[in-house]
């Protein structure tokens, strides 16, 4: 048998007349609290060792001549990037940085015909430390790439170009780059010597969907996926970019650039 709970009586109209004034001066001096969340308060209030580095100069896709009639749909923006998947592109070594916007070109073909809506990764650098914008609108915003399967969301994808297998070099202006671009993008915060958790999209990644997964703030791409991407060379650098990240973020919060300060994103003539 339901037991039917008792209705709750109204007040009269008489008592809400007289609680309205009073309402109205509660509502209006009391401030807002919940509007902004927590971790947004901190953000305004971050101390100096936790201002955004600034942006390091980028070859744009115009300079590098990508074929923007490939792009099938434009990526996605994000809010915050909470990890750094570092990449190598497996291309031969020996190549001339003059060339590189040419092997950029193929790049992004041979990712467009895997199925790919443009080029994988947010960034490429070569190894004499030129930094290019990957996929269309990276340079302005922070976009969704297709560069670490199942945490492509919430993750920026830089790839070296180049293979870095175990005995190969891995020249100090390439990791210098690599590090600026990574410091500039990181939200705001952001531990980089610590790890964060992100939840897999896909059950083809090394955790299946829907599973929480920790990684480093920067990473490798093998710490999500089954490969040997960026390569045992790279891969023992991460250390090392780490620490660049930190110093760079440290140095902008010492004034060095202005706390906080973030330059404009219009694209580098080059």
């Amino acid at each position: 048998m339901r037991h039917r709970k008792p209705k709750r009586r109204r007040p009269s109209r008489y008592v809400y007349a007289a609680l309205l004034p009073l309402a109205f001066v509660i509502s209006w001096n009391e401030p807002v609290r919940d509007a902004v969340s927590p971790a947004a308060h901190r953000s305004h209030h971050r101390g100096p060792a936790e201002a955004d580095a600034p942006r390091p100069r980028i070859v744009p896709r115009s300079a590098w001549h990508a074929d923007e009639s490939l792009v099938r749909e434009r990526a996605s923006e994000m809010k915050n990037v909470q990890v750094v998947f570092v990449h190598h592109t497996s291309q031969p070594n020996g190549y001339d940085c003059h060339e590189v916007p040419r092997m950029l070109r193929q790049l992004e073909k041979e990712h467009v015909e895997r199925g790919w809506d443009d080029l994988g990764y947010n960034f490429v650098v070569d190894h004499c430390g030129t930094i290019y914008e990957g996929r269309s609108g990276a340079l302005g915003r922070s976009v969704e790439g297709a560069h670490t399967k199942g945490f492509n969301g919430r993750s920026l994808g830089i790839a070296a170009m180049g293979t870095f297998d175990e005995g190969n070099a891995v020249p100090r202006p390439m990791l210098r780059s690599i590090a600026a671009v990574a410091a500039w993008k990181l939200r705001p915060g952001a531990d980089v010597s610590g790890t964060t958790r992100l939840v897999s999209s896909s059950g083809d990644s090394r955790f299946d969907k829907g599973e929480h997964a920790r990684f480093h703030v920067i990473a490798g791409h093998r710490d999500a996926y089954e490969t040997s991407c960026p390569g045992k060379a790279l891969y023992g650098k991460l250390g090392e970019i780490r620490d660049e990240v930190q110093r760079l973020r440290k140095r902008a919060g010492d004034g060095a650039d202005g706390p906080g300060h973030r330059p404009s994103t219009e694209p580098d003539g080059r």
